[in-house]
């Protein structure tokens, strides 16, 4: 009797999650496909999850298969992936501030990592913003002023993909060499102050103009206030606790999911995206490197593996490359990319010349501070969610997204190959070499 009753009459939330499960199994085979494709070809898996995440959408599944496309990711479905989306990127953006540096270990190099950083946001956040101001009238929703929308292109252009600049460093030894800590340095103060000027903007967007968006800026900044200065604190003891046994128990499993979601639910209430919270809850994470190790080794798999995909898949039903096809959106597509390219990467390139590193070296951190990844896809998905951004800005920006983060390694290894960097594996610092071999070369 109950199965008759089950099949002619199913449960409501039975029959949803009949129809989650096999999007989900879709997109995971499809994420995992294009992740392993990806690394064949030497790029960051994470490339390949972007890519499929845009093949499931309109651009290419749902242009061959419509009707398939429908019928896997229905109306009623896409409300599971958003809320899956959100959660991912809130615990994602909480690994990412627990990740940061917040100083540094030698002798001037926090004025390096400063002048870096500010290479690295100040004109790619001009050019980008000249970029929007002349794009305006092409590509602006009516109700965005033109200055909220210069400065929303440029703070996207302005970001640096934190996580995978630290993967690429990480797995090529580099991590503690001066090139790679002040790289990781720069980059967390960039992507810190792209992600501070987007909760302005939000914040100004939904409170109708400077003066409505004062209580949520005020707000914002209160709770970042309280996060790094009172939970901080409340959180050292669990830093120490894990420092002596190596591991996460179950009760801190508990403390550091909870926080950053209840971080993340606060921000939602004061009017800026969830993700503003997961990010101070990890800036208020001890720093002790053991705890840090293994939070992300408990947490990032399992995020990186089924949360993040489903935003990619997500961002890519958002995705019309279509909509940016004839020759006014393509010119308004290369001025952006090439605005966006030559910011970080000769901004970046001549600060660190500028700062004592050679030649190749420098190009190389350009390359590698040029790469937007994940970090500019949760930006301006974001900006699309909140009605900043029209369908074809999301998509050229979701182009400019997958290309610089597939030339990063290449140009890097272009400028920095494997027999040259063993100096760099090797802790070389260019304070150590001959005057003659530090100067600028041609």
């Amino acid at each position: 009797m109950h199965v008759t009753a089950l099949v002619t009459a199913p449960d409501a939330n039975l029959a949803l999650v009949l129809k989650v499960l096999p999007a989900l199994v879709v997109l995971l085979v499809a994420a995992a496909v294009c992740g392993r494709l990806a690394q064949l070809v030497m790029q960051p898996r994470v490339l390949g999850e972007m890519v499929a995440g845009v093949l499931l959408g309109p651009t290419l599944f749902g242009w061959l298969f419509p009707e398939a496309q429908a019928a896997l990711f229905p109306p009623e479905v896409r409300p599971v992936l958003y809320v899956l989306s959100t959660v991912g990127l809130t615990l994602y953006m909480f690994l990412v501030g627990a990740g940061i540096e917040h100083g540094a270990s030698t002798p001037g190099e926090a004025r390096k990592a400063g002048v870096l950083a500010a290479s690295g946001i100040a004109p790619s956040l001009l050019l980008g913003a000249g970029a929007g101001f002349l794009l305006y009238d092409l590509l602006s929703r009516p109700d965005v002023p033109p200055l909220q929308f210069a400065l929303f292109l440029g703070g996207a252009l302005s970001l640096t993909a934190f996580p995978m600049l630290a993967r690429i460093l990480y797995e090529r030894g580099l991590e503690h060499t001066p090139v790679g800590r002040l790289t990781l340095l720069a980059a967390s103060v960039d992507d810190a102050l792209a992600w501070c000027l987007l909760a302005v903007l939000s914040a100004m967007h939904l409170g109708d103009g400077p003066g409505g968006a004062l209580p949520t800026i005020v707000l914002t900044a209160v709770f970042a206030v309280v996060m790094l200065k009172v939970v901080a604190p409340l959180l050292r003891p669990l830093g120490r606790s894990v420092a002596r046994t190596g591991q996460l128990g179950p009760t801190a499993m508990y403390v550091v999911v909870l926080v950053p979601l209840a971080a993340g639910w606060v921000t939602d209430w004061i009017g800026v995206y969830s993700v503003f919270g997961g990010f101070f809850a990890g800036l208020a994470m001890p720093r002790d490197p053991v705890f840090r190790r293994a939070l992300h080794g408990r947490m990032m798999d399992v995020v990186s593996t089924l949360l993040l995909p489903t935003f990619f898949t997500f961002s890519g039903l958002n995705t019309q490359l279509g909509g940016i096809a004839g020759g006014a959106m393509l010119g308004a597509f290369g001025l952006i990319l090439l605005a966006g390219f030559a910011g970080k990467y000769f901004g970046c390139s001549w600060a660190m010349r500028g700062i004592g590193f050679g030649r190749r070296e420098s190009y190389a951190v350009g390359a590698l501070m040029n790469a937007r990844g994940l970090m500019i896809l949760i930006f301006i998905n974001i900006g699309l969610a909140q009605g900043m951004i029209t369908s074809e800005l999301f998509a050229m920006l979701v182009l400019v997204a997958v290309i610089t983060t597939a030339g990063a390694l290449p140009l890097y290894k272009l400028a920095l190959p494997d027999r040259l960097e063993a100096g760099a594996l090797a802790g070389e610092r260019p304070e150590d070499r001959p005057v003659e071999a530090r100067a600028p070369s041609a």
